[in-house]
């Protein structure tokens, strides 16, 4: 799975560069077939912008946008919310189809 960091308009210092990792190795976790992750920050008015692109295979990429005041707080809200994405994501693909009620009651029934 490869991934990408980019900066823009500040420079990413190695500590914050290995943030931004851990919470990527943290997207494995799901089982999922990940492609591809980018990851993109940049300073906009003196607030940080994350944003990660992750590529599912067979699947829409996920882009999650995240801004706050600090570098840290930026990068971990972006990472919490693609978790969650991909929970779902996860979830869908695991069950597809939900079973009707009428079934449910006929299996026990049986």
């Amino acid at each position: 799975m490869p991934k990408q960091i980019r900066a823009k308009n500040l420079t990413l210092s190695d500590a914050q560069k290995e943030h931004i990792e851990k919470v990527m190795e943290n997207f494995k976790k799901y089982g999922l077939d990940i492609t591809r992750i980018i990851a993109n920050v940049m300073e906009e008015k003196k607030r940080i912008h994350v944003e990660f692109e992750v590529h599912v295979a067979h699947s829409e990429p996920i882009v999650i946008n995240e801004i706050d005041d600090t570098f840290e707080e930026a990068v971990d809200k972006a990472g919490k919310r693609v978790e969650k994405a991909l929970r779902r994501l996860h979830d869908k693909v695991k069950s597809p189809k939900h079973e009707s009620l009428r079934t449910i009651l006929n299996e026990i029934e049986e």
